[in-house]
């Protein structure tokens, strides 16, 4: 007699936790998936100024000096850059654009932990007609101060064009500012500015405006104010569960935050920014998921409302079943 009331119970648990198709409508035509069968693993994300609806990303390793434009209204590549005068690529974790349409490429993953005795980031010029083309880009070497590490954040602030790298440390890891002007002639040098705790930083973006920071992780995100780089923790926001999340951006407008994940065929999903004029732990697309929220319940819009719905419905069954039995 019990397993009728267990199925039940439990498809009303999945019902109550899947996402409303209303809750999906508001600006569902930002969210699109990467058709292009050759980016299978996108690492990273940028949303372009110059291009309206065009977003730039990138594989992690072994793809070679290639990135790529994606139109978000048909999710279709029209563009692949083919980067020279750089080296052989190892492995391409970030993207960001900066002041004057630049293009910052973040060459800066480590999976051995910190054995590579420097990194590297490539800049290039945004180009204004899309289409597939070879251009030239300036190769920087990048070291840490306190000693190599992984890392798969690079953020470009979009008023000073000032460099930001934060490592990736599964019990959180640090802000790192570069030179004022990065030098393709020497070894530019990252210090720790601020710590960035409780998360396993897969990647950041900074606003259009560059005062506000985004820090996401797998299953995770953290908003700051930029506060002139002395960066000040404002909330935990909740991510739609795409798969292995690894990439995040604002849009152009500054209103919504991008997700990405890897894989073939990989969504992007936006979720209100913010300070955007919307509610920044309730999105479209997925459900939020969160690292473990400040709101101390770690749940957040619509599966906070399911949870309540799951909790109504077993009460008024076990009541139903109390009736019954009495009777």
């Amino acid at each position: 007699m019990r397993r009728p009331f267990a199925l039940l119970a439990g498809a009303l648990l999945v019902g109550a936790f899947a996402v409303p198709a209303s809750a999906a409508d508001a600006d569902a035509d930002e969210d699109f998936t990467i058709k292009d069968p050759r980016i299978t693993e996108s690492s990273g994300l940028a949303a372009s100024r110059l291009h309206p609806g065009i977003y730039w990303t990138h594989n992690d390793s072994d793809d070679g000096p290639y990135i790529y434009a994606v139109d978000s209204r048909t999710g279709e590549t029209v563009a692949r850059l083919t980067l020279t005068g750089i080296g052989t690529p190892r492995d391409v974790e970030a993207i960001s654009i900066g002041p004057g349409n630049r293009i910052y490429v973040g060459d800066i993953g480590d999976n051995l932990g910190g054995g590579w005795p420097h990194v590297w980031i490539y800049e290039l010029p945004e180009p204004k007609t899309l289409k597939d083309q070879t251009i030239r880009a300036t190769q920087y070497v990048v070291k840490y101060s306190d000693g190599a590490r992984d890392a798969e954040s690079l953020v470009v602030h979009p008023k000073t064009g000032r460099a930001y790298i934060v490592d990736k440390n599964e019990k959180g890891g640090h802000l790192y500012e570069g030179p004022a002007e990065l030098s393709a002639s020497g070894t530019n040098v990252f210090k720790p500015v601020a710590d960035v705790p409780d998360l396993e930083a897969t990647d950041a973006t900074l606003s259009p405006d560059g005062e506000h920071l985004v820090v996401r992780s797998y299953f995770g995100a953290i908003a700051y104010d930029w506060n002139g780089g002395k960066i000040k923790r404002e909330k935990r926001l909740g991510v739609p569960f795409l798969g292995q999340g690894e990439s995040v951006t604002y849009t152009a407008d500054g209103k919504r935050l991008m997700y990405g994940a890897e894989g073939a065929d990989s969504s992007v999903e936006g979720q209100d920014a913010p300070g955007g004029g919307g509610n920044a732990s309730s999105g479209s697309g997925s459900s939020g998921a969160q690292d473990g929220g400040d709101s101390g319940d770690g749940l957040s819009g619509n599966l906070k409302t399911g949870a309540i719905a799951v909790a109504v419905a077993c009460v008024a069954l076990l009541g139903l079943r109390g009736l019954r039995r009495r009777r």
